[in-house]
């Protein structure tokens, strides 16, 4: 069969039956990748055990429990191939997902960064995505600000950007792809094949989405750390604190609403902080 110079990196905590299908779905790619990493992030359910199953066709790194940053990073340094493909442990591909990826980048050649289309499953039920996350290619990190645009299980990307942008910020307790995202797009432009190549699974009560209220303040903190640590350009710029002003005003008046008096008070310092920024590059 005819591999490919990819590293698939799959996370997975505490994930037995959602990594079989995730794991068996690599392995029936039409291309198959150089190596297929899991970083076992520290389970302590039957997840090693299903993991057992594959050590012929798999390579598995377990660490100690820091989260799915730490266990993608973990991945990252670990591959091999020049480049890297993320699976989230709950999801899966079709059979050429793989394939289909290598023939775009062959035809566009100066790319280092392409995802593909995807089907959503929510409760076991298909949803189709609503027009605002449809996916936009090219140079997307204004569009990008707003929400996040590329998924972590559809992305195939050189592992120079890495070296580029930087790894998973694993401070983070979520939303890390989106701080990813952001400075990813900042360099790259991000290529789509327009096939849904990808399921993607949502729902079940084990997502951090679900578990953390207030997602909004680490994108606000995601938006600020491109603001003081990138070059951007004026336009760049403007649009990125106008999205962090807008962010902050919402997770401001939630902080409120819920009596977090004290987070409020410094949102509202930080907004009123950016409300000035904003102003002065009207006056430059």
């Amino acid at each position: 069969m005819q591999t490919m110079s990819v590293s698939v990196i799959i996370p997975v905590y505490n994930r037995p039956h959602f990594i079989r299908r995730a794991v068996e779905s690599v392995l029936r790619q039409t291309v198959m990748p150089d190596e297929v990493l899991v970083i076992d992030d520290g389970s302590t359910d039957a997840t090693p055990s299903v993991l057992r199953d594959y050590t012929s066709r798999i390579r598995v790194i377990r660490t100690g429990h820091r989260g799915v940053s730490h266990a993608r990073n973990v991945g990252l340094r670990a591959a091999r191939s020049q480049w890297i493909a993320f699976l989230d442990s709950d999801d899966m591909w079709l059979s050429d997902k793989l394939q289909r990826q290598w023939e775009w980048l062959k035809a566009h050649p100066d790319y280092r960064v392409v995802q593909t289309e995807e089907i959503w499953i929510r409760g076991g039920r298909r949803v189709n995505p609503r027009k605002i996350h449809r996916k936009p290619e090219g140079w997307i990190f204004r569009p990008s600000l707003v929400r996040c645009l590329i998924s972590p299980s559809s992305v195939l990307i050189h592992r120079s950007v890495f070296e580029q942008v930087g790894f998973f910020d694993e401070t983070l307790p979520a939303v890390e792809d989106f701080d990813l995202w952001l400075r990813v797009t900042l360099h790259y432009p991000v290529g789509l094949v327009r096939a849904p190549l990808v399921i993607k699974y949502g729902g079940h009560p084990d997502q951090l989405s679900k578990a953390i209220w207030g997602l909004d303040q680490f994108r606000i903190y995601a938006i600020e750390k491109v603001l003081f640590l990138e070059d951007l350009d004026r336009r760049d710029r403007q649009a990125a604190i106008e999205e962090l002003i807008r962010k902050i005003r919402i997770f401001a008046e939630g902080s409120r609403k819920r009596g977090y008096t004290h987070t409020w008070a410094l949102y509202m310092r930080r907004l009123a902080y950016w409300q000035r920024e904003l102003a002065a590059m009207g006056h430059e």
